[in-house]
């Protein structure tokens, strides 16, 4: 296990050295000048030029691009104030810390992603096993169709017919809001509710019907079938023998889909007005943010590669024939 944790950990190492230079070098490439964001219209050439020496803008592009690293291990000084470790820069847009920046807003985002997976988990996995107990039932006829029809919507589109409904035409629920879970488990809860509902709703979907699938496959197993033949209730069978089988290809997919929802909290966080690390992102790429775009693409690909871990990982508890070199 310490050798694969190792492995997966300079693979991690490398992936993100890569998309850092990758989009160092992108932005480089697109036309005018950050100084002109920091500064507005009114800017003279001398106040162009202080800019591009405060913000490091003078320099070569590989020294921009070490300078950036070295300052996520030691830290940076810039003419706002020292810029401890880790240190992302600072914005060129707002002329703040990206680092303070991003840890504002990554809790919001943190919690969409946590709580829009346990919803697709649960309801996914739980009506696909339901599904599949009542295998030809008009029980199971009802979820793999509502499966199929709620596969098709979109964020964008679901997202105001639900608030329509619930927050605007009945008041069921006042508008999405993230308050920290500090402030109380059901004010949060309720704040982000809809948006979860929402977000998971087409993983949820495709997770009904895989389940589904995958447990009506491990039920014609040998091993399932002999240990209903040794005299197992059906119960004890469909949940220590079918489902821990059917999990393996739950977990193939898994660590791809965290990725994809963690996407999709972006369009969700701009669906919903949530100040969050995927709104930020956009922010980021509309004001040709530099520092900004680069501190949230590292803390985004660094979240997304430790869930791909954690994924891997899970293998040797739900197959025991997996083993980790």
């Amino acid at each position: 296990m310490l050798q694969f944790l190792l492995r997966r950990t300079i693979g991690a190492l490398v992936i993100l050295l890569l998309i850092s230079a990758v989009t160092f070098v992108i932005f480089f490439q697109l036309p005018g000048d950050p100084a002109y964001l920091s500064c507005g219209k009114n800017c003279g050439p001398a106040q162009i030029d202080l800019i591009h020496r405060n913000l490091g803008l003078d320099e070569s592009i590989p020294v921009q691009y070490w300078e950036f690293m070295k300052g996520i291990f030691v830290g940076r000084t810039f003419e706002i104030g020292q810029c401890d470790a880790p240190c992302l820069g600072v914005s060129f847009h707002s002329r703040e810390m990206v680092w303070d920046t991003i840890v504002d807003r990554f809790p919001t985002t943190l919690s969409l992603t946590v709580g829009g997976f346990v919803v697709f988990l649960v309801v996914g996995l739980g009506t696909g096993m339901i599904a599949a107990w009542k295998k030809g039932t008009l029980i199971d006829k009802g979820f793999s169709s509502l499966s199929l029809v709620l596969s098709s919507f979109q964020i964008y589109f679901l997202g105001p017919i639900v608030m329509g409904l619930v927050v605007w035409n009945h008041g069921w629920l006042d508008a999405p809001k993230y308050f920290p879970i500090t402030d109380g488990v059901g004010k949060w809860f309720l704040g982000l509710l809809i948006p979860w509902l929402v977000m998971s709703t087409i993983f949820t979907a495709q997770y009904t019907r895989l389940m589904r699938s995958t447990m009506i496959e491990q039920l014609q197993e040998e091993h399932v079938r002999t240990a209903r033949a040794k005299g197992m209730s059906r119960v004890y069978v469909f949940f220590r023998y079918a489902t821990r089988g059917a999990m393996i290809p739950i977990v193939t997919i898994l660590g791809m889909d965290l990725s994809g929802l963690l996407g999709g909290a972006i369009v969700t966080e701009l669906t919903f007005s949530l100040a969050g690390i995927g709104r930020l992102a956009v922010e980021s790429v509309t004001n040709i943010d530099l520092p900004l775009t680069m501190g949230v693409m590292l803390v985004g690909a660094t979240f997304i590669l430790l869930l791909n871990v954690v994924v891997d990982a899970a293998y040797a508890y739900i197959d025991p024939r997996v083993r980790l070199g």
